[in-house]
């Protein structure tokens, strides 16, 4: 066999592993604080995956105790279809991160929680108390369909609740049947024993022995509402609506933000429309694109194994055709209907019932309580006192929803007591920003994300202020890595880390999402990032449209004509404060 179609080591550990049991079971109760490679293969379709501390190794070496074993401690993740959840499924998870996490709690950009720093011996409890609560990690990570996202919004209209229940149809008929995720986490008596089967699709009727061959992710938007990126989806649904029904969706495939570094085959991608599915169909479409996907996704190389490098190899007219064979009927063209807004849900707004929802914007989704914040607190307060129904959003924020009128005040009174800034304090940059968690737990990233945006902000603030910019709104969203887990890559503004200390700046995607961005410069340091950005915002302040976005200017100017004006500014020797008044 060729190395072209030699199955990849991880293809092997998954039909070797009897239906994703392995060896987890016997390892668990070992004695160690870590995994072998084999079972943290598998341990992500169980929703977690093993990390170590990189701060604290860092520090061991630079101490000359390399030697010293690793600070091993696990991420575990919450799937959570849509981002709704209970009052009492929110302080259960509170409860978790500080009981057997560290501390904090943190929502994802899929909107799902992530616990942190949970060490082996807890990684039962913790996997067993979250279904306990009705919710669960099962396929939260792995080759399979990760966490079905739709539209947080709480509105009594029926076009929200079909898309919810979209949203959750997809989240149980596309999780793993396997028998392994119960007998290992959820009793009391660990079994080594294999699932075994004649037949892999008895047991497996989607995904058979293998699963798929890298993971899948499924999104549901309106397109006067694309909160959710629905393009940077494996395979994205456009709700179609009419007199207040979603009559059909468009189907868009091959999105998909990750890329490898130093890869040159591998490269993010926008989904591009295939069909246009009715309401009584899309769940037969999705089912038989998740299929092909299955059957002829690269199993060889997981670099190029997402959906969109079979739909760049073979073209969107292929990919429909061979479709077509398992749904068994032709495909309607799109619709001409496209996204058109863009609503992250902050603040306050009616639900349509007399009930009130307040979105508020958590900086990188991180909850955490601080000498001057304390966040997790006050959701506790509000969770206990008031009880709201629980939303997270796609931009790792939090809806507050079913809110009566008179407890409006209440619920900014416990957030102000608890020195929680409102959503109405915040500035627009560091509203429609976001960051992956990077250093010092991702395994992944190069370089720092979420520790570093805040204090970019802090500085980007001040500039913006003196452009007569604070109201500009642009997404601006930074990864410690290429594998792109912020959506970097069509956005207005994105910052990938390249190497420690060092970002890719890319320029001209925007807020509704559905265009991508492009390299602006490489290997930018830490420090220069403001600067440069500061740069972009002059030109743009001086030469703009009338009503034109940061992305749609970066777009029409282009990198070369925005190269030119930063460079003739440097060649000046012009400070940011100067060309700030120069401006104004």
């Amino acid at each position: 066999m060729s190395d072209d179609h030699k199955p990849s080591p991880t293809e092997i550990i998954k039909e070797e592993s009897g239906f994703l049991r392995g060896e987890i079971g016997t390892e668990l109760t070992d004695g160690l604080t870590h995994f072998g490679t084999t079972s943290q293969s598998l341990l992500k379709f169980h929703g977690t995956y093993q990390q170590f501390d990189r701060d604290d190794r860092a520090a061991a070496v630079e101490a000359g105790e390399s030697k010293r074993e690793k600070t091993f401690i696990f991420m575990v993740r919450t799937k959570i279809p849509g981002g709704k959840l209970t009052s009492d499924q929110l302080l259960a998870e509170l409860d978790l991160c500080d009981e057997i996490g560290n501390t904090t709690l943190r929502i994802t950009s899929r909107q799902g929680l992530q616990l942190h720093g949970v060490v082996k011996r807890n990684l039962k409890q913790a996997i067993k108390r979250i279904n306990e609560i009705q919710l669960s990690t099962l396929g939260a990570c792995g080759d399979v369909n990760r966490n079905v996202m739709c539209c947080p919004g709480p509105f009594k209209r029926p076009i929200y609740a079909q898309t919810q229940a979209l949203a959750d149809r997809f989240a149980a008929h596309f999780a793993p049947r396997s028998r392994a995720y119960h007998d290992l986490w959820l009793t009391d008596v660990i079994t080594g024993e294999k699932q075994l089967a004649s037949d892999p699709f008895e047991v497996e009727p989607i995904y058979g022995a293998h699963y798929l061959p890298r993971k899948f992710k499924i999104g549901i938007a309106f397109p006067f509402d694309n909160c959710i990126d629905v393009y940077t989806h494996d395979l994205g649904l456009l709700a179609i609506v009419q007199d207040e029904q979603v009559v059909g969706y468009n189907v868009s495939v091959g999105g998909g933000q990750g890329r490898t570094p130093s890869v040159a085959k591998t490269f993010p991608a926008l989904g591009k429309r295939l069909c246009y599915a009715p309401a009584e169909e899309v769940f037969k479409v999705v089912e038989s694109i998740v299929k092909v996907q299955r059957d002829f996704g690269n199993r060889s190389d997981r670099k190029v194994a997402r959906l969109k490098y079979l739909v760049h190899d073979w073209g969107v007219e292929a990919i429909k055709a061979k479709v077509e064979e398992y749904y068994g009927g032709p495909l309607a063209e799109p619709d001409p209907t496209d996204v058109h807004g863009f609503d992250d849900h902050m603040g306050w707004s009616e639900q349509g019932d007399g009930r009130w929802f307040y979105g508020l914007n958590i900086e990188n989704g991180r909850i955490k309580d601080t000498d001057v914040m304390q966040l997790k607190t006050a959701l506790r307060v509000i969770c206990r006192e008031l009880k709201p129904g629980i939303r997270t959003t796609s931009h790792q924020s939090m809806l507050f929803t079913d809110v009566a009128s008179e407890n409006k005040n209440r619920l900014e009174q416990i957030l102000r007591d608890h020195g929680v800034v409102l959503t109405s304090e915040i500035s627009e940059v560091r509203r429609w920003s976001m960051a992956c968690v990077a250093w010092p737990t991702c395994g992944l990233s190069i370089t720092e994300s979420e520790r570093s945006l805040p204090g970019m902000l802090d500085q980007l603030e001040v500039e913006l202020a003196r452009l007569g910019l604070s109201r500009e709104q642009f997404t601006l969203r930074m990864t410690g890595c290429p594998n792109g887990c912020a959506r970097p890559y069509n956005c207005d503004v994105g910052l990938v880390g390249k190497a420690r200390g060092k970002y890719t700046v890319l320029l001209g995607g925007r807020l509704l999402g559905d265009r991508m961005n492009y390299i602006y410069k490489d290997m930018v340091l830490e420090e220069e990032i403001v600067p440069l950005l500061t740069r972009v915002f002059t030109y743009f302040k001086l030469e703009r449209l009338p009503g034109e976005t940061l992305g749609d200017f970066c777009h029409r100017k282009g990198k070369d004509d925005i190269l030119a004006y930063e460079e003739k500014l440097i060649s000046q020797d012009t400070a940011p404060s100067t060309i700030t008044r120069a401006a104004s």
